[in-house]
């Protein structure tokens, strides 16, 4: 896979003609893409739990409402069960792929504890699960026209509203997807 190729630090905006129950109206984030596949955050699909329930689970104690009642995401189909936080600054926790210089996802329960007590990164969503695709998947879905792609800002991520992340998203390529026609060919 070539870096032009490469879809690490991009958005995959769901075409309005993609159904899938996990993808419709979706923006996910890829931290990672290469020959194996590809690995997302899917950041715009807010779920029913709270993170003081995740906080419960682990056995961790906030009492800061702030933090008790922010927002989980469902970040896909895969793993639902385990937690994704893609945050910034990078920082220097134990289990974390770094995106870039200034973005990484974290699995490890180290950053959990420090957001619980209000010291985790400044910047930080909690997802449970992420969305995966196989080798050559990805780029099959691509040319079948299912998602839009673009380069990722981290202001869509952490400081744009979950409900508006789809339509910014794909406004990056100065795409209103209200105009775009849920049918789908190739010219």
């Amino acid at each position: 896979m070539t870096e032009n190729t490469c879809l690490a630090n991009h958005f995959l905006i769901a075409m309005p003609s993609l159904e899938d129950g996990n993808f419709s109206k979706s923006v996910t984030y890829i931290c990672e893409h290469d020959e194996n596949g590809a690995l997302g955050i899917t950041i715009n699909r807010a779920s029913e739990i709270s993170l003081q329930e995740i906080l419960l689970q682990l056995q961790i104690t906030s009492v800061i409402d702030e933090v008790n009642n922010q927002t989980i995401l469902n970040g896909g189909p895969v793993q639902i069960d385990r937690g994704f936080i893609l945050h910034s600054p990078a920082g220097n926790w134990e289990s974390s792929l770094k995106v870039t210089d200034t973005i990484a996802v974290t699995t490890s329960q180290d950053i959990m504890q420090s957001i619980a007590n209000n010291q985790g990164p400044e910047k930080a969503l909690i997802a449970l699960g992420y969305a995966g695709w196989g080798p050559g998947q990805l780029e099959y879905e691509m040319s079948e026209n299912t998602w839009l792609s673009c380069p990722a800002t981290a202001d869509i991520i952490f400081n744009t509203p979950i409900e508006k992340r789809w339509t910014a998203a794909a406004m990056l390529l100065g795409i209103d997807l209200q105009l775009l026609s849920n049918q789908t060919g190739h010219a």
